[in-house]
């Protein structure tokens, strides 16, 4: 018979320690392993690889849907386990078959978005390629998947999925905000785009571009007001280049170009063209400064 845990000799020394680190701090609760970073990405690939299947690939797809329907079941319901009181209640199963009814139309977005990519990179030269092997149709993919999580208001687990395509690619996008089709994140690398942002069709974004809050309101008691709009409006069309800096509720009007390293706090009309400032380039003559 195995020696219980707390009378082994070789835990004795740590329990002490082992007592603080299961404290209760009034404010973190045990988290199920399957909600846990490392089965969060392995459970977001399965989901992924879902949308990935090929033409008449019917039996396949029958297998690893059933596959998938009992772990996304089984990671509900433990998140929901962890919701707010507020939260209202919910039929893991319900809330699993209707996710799983809308990957045909993640799948649509997928294809397009995959196109956006082709279409706007020189050095993408196959949709498959985009699909397979770049970063932002990666991140995109698994934003559409959170997102639906999020309307089906399934908790914490669209915040989970959206967090494990950080890890993997850098971008940042909260489950929350809503993008149209065709959307093209180019290298990726530091992309931030926040809960209530609102992107139109065929945008697209470079590394380092940020649609995030000018500001945070808050309550008489001095708290966070949650959920307010407060990112940008991003309309059809529209460009914006590396590590531009779009905050607050602004609208960025339809193809409009917003320039590398753009700082911008208010809105601009459509087919608006805004860049920096050209740089001046001074010499050192006669002693003369800066």
């Amino acid at each position: 018979m195995p020696t219980p845990p707390d009378e082994s000799p070789g835990a004795a020394p740590w329990l002490a320690l082992a007592h603080e680190l299961t404290a209760d701090l009034g404010s973190t609760r045990s988290l199920p392993g399957i909600l846990q970073p490392r089965a969060i990405g392995t459970l977001a690939a399965g989901l992924h690889a879902l949308l990935l299947h090929g033409p008449g690939d019917v039996e396949h797809a029958a297998q690893a849907l059933a596959s998938m329907a009992g772990q996304l079941e089984r990671a509900i319901a433990e998140a929901l386990i962890l919701a707010p009181p507020a939260a209202p209640a919910l039929d893991p199963a319900a809330v699993t078959r209707q996710f799983l009814e809308q990957l045909p139309k993640l799948r649509e977005a997928l294809v397009s978005d995959a196109r956006a990519a082709f279409r706007n990179d020189p050095s993408c030269l196959s949709s498959e390629e985009a699909l397979l092997a770049l970063p932002g149709p990666l991140a995109v993919a698994y934003h559409r998947m959170a997102h639906a999580l999020q309307g089906l208001s399934a908790p914490l687990l669209p915040r989970l999925v959206s967090e494990a395509a950080h890890s993997l690619t850098g971008i940042d996008i909260h489950p929350g905000a809503r993008i149209g089709r065709e959307f093209f994140i180019d290298h990726g690398t530091g992309v931030v785009i926040g809960e209530t942002a609102r992107i139109g069709d065929r945008v697209t974004v470079y590394q380092g571009v940020t649609l995030g809050a000018r500001s945070f309101t808050l309550d008489a008691e001095g708290q966070l007001v949650k959920g307010e709009p407060r990112h940008p409006i991003v309309e059809d069309d529209v460009v914006i280049y590396a590590n531009a800096s779009i905050l607050g509720r602004v609208t960025i009007g339809r193809g409009s170009i917003i320039g590398g390293n753009v700082w911008l706090t208010r809105s601009v009309p459509a087919g608006t063209r805004l860049y920096q400032a050209a740089a001046q380039e001074r010499g050192f003559e006669g002693g003369a400064g800066i």
